[in-house]
């Protein structure tokens, strides 16, 4: 997976992201747990490490609450 610089820090992000605002709400229901999860793991094995979970994408439930879950590796980023 290539990666690049975050604006102007030091943080190096993966070059594609997942988007989580389908996860919690905004494109029809929000998925089920397991879904979701499932869904995080195989972005962050596939090398994804930037997970857009703004204020409006249902932030504390997809970050908080599922990425945490998710991976292990979540605070190494």
């Amino acid at each position: 997976m290539q990666k690049r610089k975050l604006g102007k820090s030091n943080l190096e992000v993966s070059a594609l992201g997942l988007g989580c605002m389908g996860l919690s709400f905004g494109f029809g229901p929000p998925v089920e747990k397991k879904e979701g999860i499932a869904l995080i793991r195989a972005a962050v094995e596939r090398g994804v490490t930037f997970f857009d979970t703004a204020e409006c994408t249902g932030h504390s439930q997809t970050k908080n609450w599922w990425v945490k879950r998710s991976s292990p590796s979540v605070s190494e980023w």
